[in-house]
């Protein structure tokens, strides 16, 4: 499995470059005036100076505005005293700058308390740094981290967090960074998508790399009765398959044989249930999921392994095409009500595909492909179409409209880039519409990109033998980036 490539790292400051916790410990008891145990652990470490002081005044009595102003001398008294670098801390630094991988600050300390810190450790070594006075809010909330990422143009999940507090922990992590935890004063457990190590010793830019997620890109594609409309389909169905870089394709309409037939050209696995749906993948199918003898419409599945370490459900779904809701609303005039009475048939066919899902599922991380054969609700303001609905409630997310979540900027249509007109030859424009798609259950998985996929310009139906897109529906790629959820 492709890893996610190294943007950039970002370091906590106090008790994870610098040893300062136990400076800033005793600061605390100091201001105090008793000695602190463990049950004030939550209060104190990785928390702002605000944070501790609010604490304070509300066991004292004492206004917070002073308590904070009384901390911050003590501890930037300490600090100025001297203070050292972690073991490993600088050796780490000084191996990222010679391979060209930003480093960012990103603490809860006030600017003038890190501006301190900064002489000992060298500004130069950062790109950027956040402070407490930067963020409205700091840790453990995201903003410093997603702070940090902004100002380096850096994508979160291809980041790396290196701290040694719980709450920057938490804050690392919900703004979609890997961590490396060392703690300095109270553990840290490990967990998935969590490194926890003793000390920076020895730690390489190579060991951050290997702990950033994996990617796995997923295509939905409806192959339009096999391919067979368009001359030498087979070849350029390989050719969209290489250009996109899939990881697994859900197929529908695959004539019986097409996952068979592409697999084994490319080398991959695959699953083929009925006549009409297929799964192809080029991590090793372990399991077949779902009815293999499914009709026309329905659902079928596959778990694949995915280096080896990843368990990964990847669903294929096709529901009834008729009655045709885009075509009802364009061309009858139907009402909301009687657009969502008339998805009864395709909701059943999902219900049953969600069913099937959850049975298999447990806590995998689950894909379902497919063409739904209808619009969404996400993008349809005064139509509540059911399928997605059912679909969103049962815990799947629409990858698609987490890349793109405005449907008016990026409508994403799948149908039909062969039909601008309705091909009963009135020449009224046929509807262009979502109904191609790449949901999850979000389990180890976070979107990184969506887009929609059509090589070349396609002729119009029905000049379209010699195209080289080989459907009438447009692809949905997603490029997720997959950690591990045990």
């Amino acid at each position: 499995m492709q890893r996610l490539p190294l943007q950039a790292v970002l370091f906590d400051m106090d008790g994870t470059l610098v040893d300062t916790e136990r400076l800033w410990w005793e600061a605390v008891e100091e201001v105090a005036g008793r000695a602190l145990t463990e049950a004030d652990q939550p209060m104190v470490l990785g928390r702002p100076v605000e944070h501790t002081a609010a604490w304070l005044s509300a066991a004292t009595g004492a206004p917070a505005a002073d308590l904070a102003d009384t901390l911050h001398r003590a501890f930037a008294d300490r600090v100025r005293a001297g203070i050292v670098p972690r073991p490993g801390a600088l050796d780490l630094l000084d191996a990222l700058a010679r391979e060209g991988v930003p480093a960012a600050l990103v603490t809860a300390s006030p600017r003038a308390v890190a501006d301190n810190v900064l002489e000992l450790l060298g500004p130069g070594r950062f790109a950027v740094t956040v402070t407490a006075d930067d963020t409205e809010h700091t840790k453990p909330a995201p903003d410093p981290y997603l702070a940090a990422c902004r100002a380096l143009a850096a994508d979160p999940a291809r980041c790396v967090a290196v701290e040694d507090t719980r709450a920057g922990v938490a804050s690392a992590e919900a703004a979609g960074c890997t961590v490396l935890a060392v703690p300095s004063l109270a553990p840290i457990a490990a967990a998935p998508g969590r490194t926890v190590l003793d000390s920076l010793e020895g730690v390489a830019p190579e060991r951050l790399r290997a702990m950033l997620p994996g990617e796995l890109r997923v295509l939905s594609w409806n192959l339009w009765l096999g391919g067979a409309e368009v001359d030498d389909h087979r070849a350029k169905q390989l050719k969209v398959v290489l250009d996109t870089g899939a990881d697994v394709v859900g197929l529908q309409e695959t004539g019986g044989t097409a996952a068979r037939e592409l697999a084994e050209a490319l080398g991959w696995h695959h699953h083929t249930a009925g006549r009409n749906l297929g799964v192809i993948s080029r991590h090793p199918i372990t399991d077949h999921l779902g009815d293999p003898e499914v009709g026309f419409y329905g659902a079928a599945g596959v778990r694949i392994r995915v280096d080896g370490a990843h368990e990964v459900d990847v669903w294929t779904a096709h529901l009834h095409c008729a009655p045709y809701g885009p075509y009802e609303a364009a061309f009858d005039g139907l009402p909301p009500a009687e657009l969502v009475a008339h998805e009864e048939v395709r909701l059943a066919q999902m219900r049953d595909t969600l069913q099937r899902i959850a049975r298999s599922a447990g806590p995998t991380p689950v894909v379902l492909t497919g063409d739904f054969n209808t619009p969404s609700h996400l993008d349809w303001p005064d139509v509540a179409w059911p399928v997605t609905k059912a679909a969103e409630e049962a815990g799947l997310r629409d990858s698609y409209r987490e890349a793109h979540p405005d449907p008016a900027a990026d409508p994403g249509h799948t149908w039909s880039p062969l039909h601008p007109e309705h091909e009963d030859g009135s020449g009224r424009p046929e509807p262009q519409d979502r109904i191609d798609y790449v949901l999850h259950n979000g389990r180890g998985l976070t979107v990184l990109d969506s887009r929609t996929v059509v090589s070349g310009t396609p002729r119009a139906w029905p000049d379209v033998a010699g195209n080289d897109w080989p459907s009438d529906h447009a692809a949905v790629l997603t490029t997720f980036a997959l950690r591990r959820t045990e």
